[in-house]
């Protein structure tokens, strides 16, 4: 056999080897160096995760501080009104009652005053009726008077025998 029939194959597999060596070497340090630099991005954003973590969470007690003292703020504001509404309700109550009071010791006062009218007006009306009553017995006693006196004319001219009218009539 032919000795470069062993010798170019195995030179063709030690260059072969020699570069895969050398592609592997520079693979390794390539793989190495994206390590480093991946490490290093995944540090940088694993820092910068924590700087925004660490951000938002003083924003999140800053907007928690913010809210609580803004809904305390608003509580105030809400019992302020609140009292400034009890406290108008309890001087308009104050006042009513105490127009209340007035006006029932007016609304007494003119009960009272209403009662005595009323029998004021009640003995008024009473003697009114009496005076009627007294009024039409003098007209009845009138017409019961004139009526006698008419009979008593009538009785003294029957006895006399002329009657008025034709005592009237004479003198014409």
């Amino acid at each position: 056999m032919n000795k470069k029939t062993y010798i170019i194959p195995l030179v063709l597999t030690l260059g072969f080897t020699g570069l895969y060596y050398v592609h592997i070497v520079d693979a390794k340090d390539k793989k190495a160096k994206e390590q480093i630099v991946a490490e290093k991005t995944a540090s940088e954003a694993l820092a910068k995760k924590e700087a925004a973590e660490r951000q938002a969470t003083v924003d999140a007690e800053k907007r928690t501080a913010e809210r609580i003292a803004e809904e305390k703020r608003k509580e105030d504001e809400k019992r302020a009104k609140w009292q400034a509404a009890g406290d108008a309700i309890s001087a308009d109550t104050a006042t009513y009652i105490a127009q209340a009071a007035k006006n029932e010791a007016e609304f007494k006062a003119l009960t009272a005053r209403l009662a005595a009218v009323r029998a004021s007006k009640e003995t008024i009306t009473q003697a009114n009726l009496d005076f009627e009553i007294e009024i039409e017995k003098a007209r009845i006693a009138k017409r019961s008077t004139e009526l006698e006196i008419q009979r008593l004319v009538e009785m003294i001219a029957r006895k006399g025998g002329t009657t008025t009218i034709t005592a009237d009539a004479g003198k014409l």
